[in-house]
């Protein structure tokens, strides 16, 4: 059952001051600062922010670090400019910013961005953490809280193996982190959260509202009329949260065929794992994924994601989901019509769950499932954001509550 986002969120309320009396400027003649951590690879975040700069397209760009080359980054606007930090020219930096984490908040908090009147942060780690005046509306579209440093802590520090000195001081960074991202929190005027899961966490970390607008998915690029073969698909990289052990253990005990797209630390130990029935692409294209996803009999997604991208992309290609029934495939699967959910990360439900599919598949018609998908468009995404940065400006312009 979707969490009601305003279940446990105060309402809005307005500022503590008597409204300013002057006239409302267009959005459109604001001058905006768009503010990322990392320019690296275009995941899912790197997308959002390149609809955003599709609808401020003379906006400034502050990140952390830029390494992206020609091929595996955001596609941005020829004329953007972007403006990284000084962790970009540390030793390894390209490699290892990641280990950088301690020096991020400074790094964040050294940008000024004195010049502009709206300032919009893209956030899963520090980027709320920028410093702005109180005649600058700052919005903050968060992915995620950091995990690392909250939910996810003790699940990290497992799986990274650091123990004694280098254990106690990972949990000392950590508890910095969480007293710095408090603060940091206070100074976002207003918050997005991609799904209604992001929301409750963020209430929970920060006891702040946040309205939910899930990020867009391009679902254009995906056909949805092609015939279904007999395989399974996982597309994900092999990290530990992301289970695809699970897929893999689950079909080592079904002998079906499962194809399994994705890179990452975990890959070899899971093809040591795998019987002849599975199969492993390592570094897909795109085109290949929307090939796959077009053809594949289901797609199989056990992680607990805070939204999950390639869930709604195989929808887009017609592709029944078979997913763990929490975080944000819970928002968008249907249960029973666009997919099944399963309730428990075990090999068991996951098998009970295929096997389901597999007497019911009958029941899941492509095309409901692709118009289903289409509710996650780009040009939602950009009507919706529009319409919500429009609104907090007015009211922030004339001194009103923001909501």
């Amino acid at each position: 059952m979707a969490w009601p986002v305003s279940a446990c969120v105060p309402s809005p309320v307005s500022y503590p001051y008597p409204p300013v009396a002057v006239p409302t400027p267009p959005l459109g003649s604001a001058k905006v600062a768009i503010v990322h951590e990392w320019l690296q690879t275009r995941a899912g975040s790197e997308k959002v922010v390149e609809q955003m700069l599709g609808l401020f397209s003379q906006a400034d760009l502050f990140a952390l670090v830029n390494f992206c080359d020609s091929q595996g980054g955001p596609i941005l606007p020829a004329h953007t400019r972007i403006q990284t930090s000084f962790l970009q020219h540390l030793p390894l930096a390209q490699k290892y910013f990641r280990h950088y984490l301690a020096l991020m908040p400074l790094a964040i908090e050294q940008f000024n961005l004195d010049p502009y009147d709206l300032v919009i942060s893209s956030n899963h780690a520090v980027a709320k953490g920028v410093i702005t005046r109180a005649n600058q509306l700052h919005i903050s579209y968060v992915h995620t809280p950091i995990r690392y440093a909250w939910d996810l802590q003790h699940q990290y520090l497992s799986q990274s193996g650091l123990k004694g000195i280098g254990g106690g001081l990972t949990r000392l960074i950590l508890h910095y982190l969480r007293l710095w991202d408090l603060a940091a929190a206070s100074r976002v005027d207003c918050f997005l959260a991609n799904s209604r899961y992001v929301a409750r966490r963020i209430w929970k970390t920060y006891r702040r509202p946040a309205t939910v607008l899930y990020p867009p998915v391009a679902v254009d690029r995906f056909g949805w009329q092609r015939d279904r073969e007999e395989f399974y698909l996982t597309v994900s990289r092999c990290v530990p949260y992301k289970r695809v052990d699970l897929s893999v253990a689950a079909f080592n005990q079904l002998g079906w065929p499962l194809v399994v797209m994705g890179d990452g630390p975990g890959l070899e130990q899971l093809r040591r794992s795998a019987k002849p029935n599975i199969s492993f692409i390592q570094k897909p294209d795109d085109n290949l994924v929307a090939d796959y996803m077009e053809r594949c009999r289901g797609f199989i997604f056990p992680a607990e994601e805070d939204f999950g991208i390639t869930v709604v992309e195989a929808q887009a290609a017609g592709a029944p989901v078979i997913a763990y029934g929490q975080g944000g495939s819970a928002e968008t699967v249907q249960a029973g019509q666009t997919g099944i959910l399963f309730d428990r990360q075990t090999v068991e439900d996951l098998v009970e769950a295929v096997r389901y599919f597999e007497q019911t598949r009958s029941h899941f018609h492509a095309e409901s499932i692709r118009n289903h998908a289409e509710t996650f468009s780009e040009q939602r995404f950009r009507q919706h954001f529009w319409n919500f940065v429009n609104l907090q400006w007015m009211n922030f312009c004339q001194g009103n509550g923001l909501e």
